[in-house]
């Protein structure tokens, strides 16, 4: 059960960062009511481990010395040591508590603390995409292609908000058009298997558009995501064109179908730069038939509302609401929270 005495409490400064694939942000929490002093983005692969990036990209840059840190990281939680899923970083909070001088360090799964973004944000952050009204208090669920594909869960009980954390961007999928059958025997594999987050991530969608080419017996100009997602909404690419298309319908599928799992009447979020990057592609009506699609449930999805988060630092939104007012949130910090010998013991 998560802890719900002053053991939550965390003390100021509070360094927060979203640490992903590719990316870290940082922020520095002076107090409960100061607006995040924000750091520029750190390149992962420009530092061997995350202790030497805060220490150059946010401690040699301010006089501000944090006592706690709350991190969300891009892989599940489990030990002393976490291994990022798409990043060489390792990240030891022991080691990072006394390197860099923290007292208290919480770290969260980096899908985690979108979910906590989705009640700290405002609907000026947010496109809706189709229809659909949210129910104030009812689930949520959070989904982002990235440099992979995040899932995360919110649910709302006994007054509080509570993220639940998964590796749902990993389930199965499945053909279902007369097209996919065409094209998915091309796709690139990961072990004989076809995960949400081959087709659902910005490699997913050069894995696609390759696989369409490859169908098509049609060359393969562009190599990255951001070349194809281009072409494709300038229309001057019939392979990326089609490529984008076949992403947006199978997020709408794998959409509807974490709607379904957390009946998720509080809406559905899509988050990260490569939703923001598409929006007008998401607008498209194969969206939200495919989000709809759920015979005999196609009722209960079209209630449904889905919403693209466009604030460029949402994560952080939600980890400075979280260090806030820790109470709000029913976040189990057990097994995810270390301390120093200079703080109180748990």
């Amino acid at each position: 059960m998560a802890q719900t005495s002053d053991e939550t409490i965390l003390k100021f400064p509070i360094l927060i960062g979203d640490i992903g694939g590719t990316n870290a942000r940082f922020a520095l929490l002076v107090d409960s009511y100061a607006e995040p002093r924000e750091f520029p983005i750190v390149q992962t692969a420009d530092y061997p481990n995350i202790d030497e990036a805060i220490q150059a990209a946010i401690l040699d840059r301010t006089s501000i010395m944090p006592k706690s840190a709350v991190l969300a990281v891009a892989g599940p939680i489990d030990g002393d040591e976490i291994d990022l899923t798409n990043c060489d970083w390792v990240v030891r909070p022991l080691e990072m508590a006394r390197s860099l001088g923290l007292e208290d360090i919480v770290l969260l799964n980096d899908f985690e603390a979108q979910a906590l973004a989705v009640v700290a944000l405002g609907e000026e952050h947010m496109v809706k995409i189709g229809e659909g009204e949210a129910e104030s208090a009812a689930s949520r669920v959070v989904l982002g292609p990235g440099t992979g594909l995040g899932v995360a869960g919110l649910i709302h009980a006994r007054r509080s908000w509570i993220p639940v954390p998964g590796e749902g961007g990993h389930m199965d999928m499945g053909p279902r058009s007369d097209r996919d059958f065409e094209v998915f025997p091309h796709l690139e594999r990961i072990e004989g298997r076809i995960s949400g987050e081959q087709l659902l991530c910005g490699r997913g969608l050069v894995n696609i558009y390759r696989a369409i080419a490859t169908t098509d017996s049609k060359p393969a100009h562009f190599t990255t995501p951001a070349e194809i997602t281009t072409a494709a909404l300038a229309r001057s690419d019939d392979v990326a064109e089609e490529a984008l298309a076949m992403f947006v319908t199978c997020l709408g599928r794998l959409a509807g179908d974490l709607a379904l799992v957390f009946m998720s009447r509080g809406g559905v979020y899509l988050t990260g730069g490569i939703a923001q990057k598409i929006v007008t592609a998401l607008q498209h009506p194969r969206f939200r038939k495919a989000f709809e699609d759920k015979a005999p449930h196609s009722a209960l999805l079209r209630a449904m509302p889905v919403y693209v988060i466009t604030h460029p630092l949402a994560a952080l939104a939600g980890l400075a609401a979280y260090a806030r007012t820790p109470m709000r949130f029913g976040v189990e910090t057990e097994g995810r929270r270390w301390r120093s010998r200079r703080s109180t013991a748990t």
